[in-house]
C-alpha cells in the first residue's frame, strides 16, 4: 500500500506542452523556496530556464535534520517512488543508498564531467566501491571560530595549531564558552568521528565489509582520547549550560552571546554573523579545526551535499543532465556566495566573488581544510551505527573512557540483531 501510494503521487508528470517534470528533493539551505533567494530553489529555476523546454525542475523541501532527511528519502526510495528524480543527499548516507541499489547509474560519458576539478573529500563521498554513484555538489567542513580578543586574553597564539585541551584551558581562564554540537543527532556523530580521526583512529576500519565482518576501531586509544575531550568540555562547563541539546544553531547562538569565545562549526557561520550585524565582526577570527592530540594533524569533518538520481526515475538521463547544470562552476560560486555553503569545485575558491564573501583568507582556509577533511565511515550501515553512537555517548557528561568500548559492543549487537536502537 505504501509503495502504491508513493508511486501514485510520484514525479515524471508532464507539464503543459508535454515537458517532463523532474522533482528535486532539496535540503534546507537558507535560500528557502524563493526562486531568487540564492539557494537550491533558485538553481532549480535557472536550470529549468537553461533546459529550454526539455524539462522543468520542481522541488520538494526535506526536513531540517540530516537524520530525518535520510528517513524520508529512504522510505520513498524503498517504496519505488518515481518522483525521486534528483536528490540532495548528505554524504554520510550515500553508501547506504548505493549499497541498496537505489541510485540510477551515472552515465559513463558524464563521469569525467562530474569528477574533474572536485576536492578529494567530495569525490570520496560520492563513490561506492570505487565507482562514482553520485555527483559532488557542495562540500562542507568545519573550522574553529574564535573571538580574537578572547584568544589574546587567554594567551593563545592562533597562528599555530591549537588543541582541544588548549581551548578548554583558554575558555576556563577567560570564563568563556566553546560552541559544540552534542545533541542526540547526526552532528554529534560528526564531532565524535572528527575527534577519533584526529587521534589517528577510525570508527570503522573496513567500511566496505558486510556487517558480520566489520572491524570497529572505537575500542582503542583514539576512541578513549575522543571520550576524554567530550567529558572535559562537559565537566568544565565550557560547552555551555545546554551542551547536550546543542546543534549548529544553538552553538552559534552561544558564540554570539556574551559568553561566546570559541566555536566549531561550518563556514555558513560567517554569513550568519554578517546577517545578524554583530557589532564585533572585526573581532571574529578563524583557523583550522582543533587537534585531538598535540602535534597530530587535526581531522576537519567533511559534510556537504551530493546530488543523486533515483533508480525509479522516469527520466534518469534528463535528471543527470540537470545534475550537470546544478553543479556547474557558476552555480557553485553563486551558491557559495549566497548561502555560505562551500563549493566542491576547486576553481570556485579562486573566484573574486567567493574571496569577497569569505575574506581575510577564509576561502583559502576552507579549501585547505577540505583537502584534509575526513568523511564519516563510508559504510552502508552508518545510519544505524551513527544512531547507536549518539545514544551511547549521550548525555556528554556521562561519557567515560569506557564509553567507546560500550559503544562498539552496542553497535556490533545492533548490526547483528542482538540489540535494538
Amino acid at each position: 500500500m505504501a509503495a502504491g501510494t508513493l508511486t501514485a503521487c510520484g514525479g515524471g508528470a508532464n507539464a503543459a506542452g508535454g515537458t517532463p517534470t523532474l522533482t528535486w528533493y532539496i535540503n534546507p539551505d537558507g535560500g528557502g523556496s524563493n526562486p531568487h533567494g540564492g539557494g537550491q530553489a533558485q538553481i532549480a529555476a535557472e536550470c529549468t530556464q537553461a533546459a529550454q523546454g526539455r524539462y522543468r525542475i520542481k522541488f520538494e523541501l526535506l526536513p531540517n535534520s540530516a537524520s530525518d532527511q535520510r528517513t524520508q528519502l529512504l522510505r520513498r526510495l524503498a517504496a519505488g517512488d518515481s518522483s525521486m528524480d534528483i536528490m540532495s543527499v548528505d554524504p554520510a548516507f550515500i553508501t547506504e543508498f548505493a549499497a541498496a541499489g537505489y541510485f540510477a547509474p551515472v552515465p559513463k560519458n558524464m563521469t569525467q564531467q562530474f569528477t574533474q576539478d572536485r576536492v578529494q573529500s567530495a569525490l570520496d563521498a560520492s563513490k561506492y566501491k570505487g565507482k562514482l554513484i553520485a555527483v559532488p555538489f557542495w562540500a562542507n567542513t568545519q573550522v574553529l571560530w574564535y573571538r580574537k580578543s578572547v584568544a589574546q586574553k587567554a594567551g593563545l597564539d592562533m597562528s599555530k595549531p591549537v588543541t582541544w585541551q588548549q581551548l578548554i584551558d583558554a575558555a576556563q581562564k577567560t570564563k568563556k564558552t566553546i560552541g559544540v554540537q552534542a545533541a542526540l543527532y547526526e552532528g554529534y556523530s560528526v564531532w565524535i568521528n572528527a575527534l577519533v580521526e584526529g587521534a589517528g583512529g577510525h570508527i570503522v576500519d573496513n567500511p566496505n565489509a558486510t556487517y558480520e565482518n566489520l572491524k570497529l576501531g572505537l575500542d582503542s586509544p583514539a576512541g578513549v582520547k575522543a571520550a576524554e575531550v567530550i567529558r572535559k568540555v562537559a565537566d568544565t562547563g565550557v560547552g555551555g549550560p545546554a551542551m547536550g541539546s546543542s546543534q549548529e544553531t544553538q552553538s552559534l547562538n552561544l558564540f554570539q552571546g556574551p559568553s561566546g569565545g570559541f566555536l566549531v562549526n561550518w563556514p555558513y557561520v560567517y554569513a550568519a554573523l554578517k546577517a545578524a550585524k554583530v557589532p564585533w565582526m572585526k573581532d571574529v577570527g578563524f583557523t583550522r579545526y582543533p587537534q585531538t592530540v598535540a602535534g597530530k594533524p587535526s581531522a576537519p569533518p567533511f559534510g556537504g551535499i551530493e546530488v543523486a538520481v533515483g533508480k525509479n526515475s522516469l527520466h534518469p538521463d534528463l535528471a543527470y543532465d540537470a545534475a550537470a547544470c546544478i553543479t556547474n562552476e557558476k552555480h557553485q560560486v553563486d551558491y557559495m556566495v549566497a548561502t555560505g555553503n562551500p563549493a566542491s569545485r576547486k576553481q570556485a575558491f579562486n573566484d573574486p566573488a567567493v574571496k569577497k564573501a569569505f575574506p581575510g583568507g577564509l576561502a583559502a582556509l576552507i579549501r585547505a581544510s577540505l583537502d584534509e577533511a575526513k568523511t564519516r565511515p563510508l559504510s552502508p550501515y552508518w545510519g544505524d551505527m551513527s544512531t547507536a553512537l549518539q545514544q551511547t555517548f549521550s548525555p556528554p557528561g556521562s561519557v567515560t573512557p569506557k564509553t567507546p568500548a560500550k559503544a562498539q559492543e552496542f553497535i556490533i549487537n545492533v548490526l547483528n540483531g542482538k540489540a535494538l536502537l
